[in-house]
């Protein structure tokens, strides 16, 4: 593939391809200065980051967001233990050799944020700060049995081969459109703690229980939706779920990792309706971390704060960068 550019909030970004660990991986980059690598989650793309790479880059940052491997552009390999989590550590660690830097600022969301949390515990001198948006840290690492029971169980679907991706293929578009608006600010009240914590049958299927909205929110336009589509349905969703299918691969080794610690300095930024920050302990990230900056909550957000609350995340950032890097 040609690397191509485009205009995002008046800054140029570039899309360029790379060969890393052994596969095609495509990111967008734009700006020049410390570098700032962003790390989307599921069901996300680099896309996801789109308004923090301009940001970040207006203000004289060198802001990458990558496609992981199995997502958007980047190649979709075949092995579930491709996906581990720090095989995908590693590769965002190869990417910022790519690139050239000594260090980096990293920055994640969702199941971005896992891999975040252990990239500064794998490679210390390889990350100046990190930023956790929706996923509070824990001094150690999460059981994934307890992920089964999230929803009645419907969660764990993830988990098991051909039935996400059966829902998933009956119609992509829907499938987005739900997932997107159901976890976030703008369904109505309630609406995400029932999906996590609700009672459904025990043939439910994902997406039951999630509104249907009658009018898309300001930051899900129509041509946002379309783009999330066209790509998966270029990749399948197989390759994205990828992260939950080695969760008990993961858990020994994740078990040991946590043991170093992060001593980098570290923000949190969380929405006020995710049942990760109202339920989450966030006080315990003040006694894990040596170098906590603070949390930042924004009321009525959602778990997609990034899309949803695009300037506030921005500011956030930005100010920490400015104070810590």
């Amino acid at each position: 593939m040609k690397n191509n550019t485009e205009v995002i909030d008046q800054v140029e970004v570039m899309h360029r391809y790379a060969t890393i660990n052994g596969i095609r991986y495509h990111y967008a980059e734009a700006g020049t200065g410390p570098l700032v690598v962003m790390i989307h989650g599921f069901p996300e793309l680099w896309y996801s980051w789109r308004h923090q790479v301009a940001a970040l880059a207006k203000v004289g940052n060198h802001a990458v967001a990558p496609d992981l491997r199995g997502f958007g552009e980047s190649e979709v390999t075949p092995q579930v233990s491709d996906y581990s989590i720090l095989q995908l550590a590693r590769d965002v660690k190869a990417l910022i050799d790519h690139l050239g830097a000594k260090a980096a600022t990293v920055v994640g969301h969702d199941w971005g944020a896992n891999i975040m949390w252990i990239m500064p515990m794998l490679y210390p001198e390889t990350v100046n700060a990190v930023v956790s948006l929706s996923i509070p840290f824990y001094p150690e690492p999460r059981d994934p049995s307890k992920f089964k029971s999230f929803g009645s169980g419907k969660f764990n679907q993830f988990r098991e081969p051909g039935v996400t991706e059966a829902e998933f293929n009956e119609d992509p578009a829907r499938f987005f459109k739900l997932f997107f608006y159901g976890l976030s600010g703008d369904a109505p009240p309630g609406t995400i703690d029932t999906l996590f914590m609700g009672k459904f049958p025990a043939d439910a299927k994902l997406l039951d229980g999630f509104p249907e909205p009658a009018t898309l929110p300001a930051w899900l336009r129509q041509e946002d939706l379309d783009y999330y589509v066209a790509a998966y349905q270029k990749t399948g969703i197989t390759g994205a779920l990828g992260f939950y299918r080695n969760m008990e691969r993961d858990y020994p080794a994740l078990v040991d990792l946590y043991k170093k610690g992060i001593h980098q300095p570290v923000l949190f930024i969380g929405g006020g309706e995710e049942p990760a920050v109202k339920y989450g302990k966030l006080d315990l990230m003040k006694e894990a971390l040596p170098n906590f900056r603070g949390s930042i909550v924004l009321p009525g957000c959602g778990h997609w704060l990034q899309q949803e609350r695009s300037e506030a995340v921005n500011t956030a950032i930005v100010n920490f960068l400015d104070r810590e890097v």
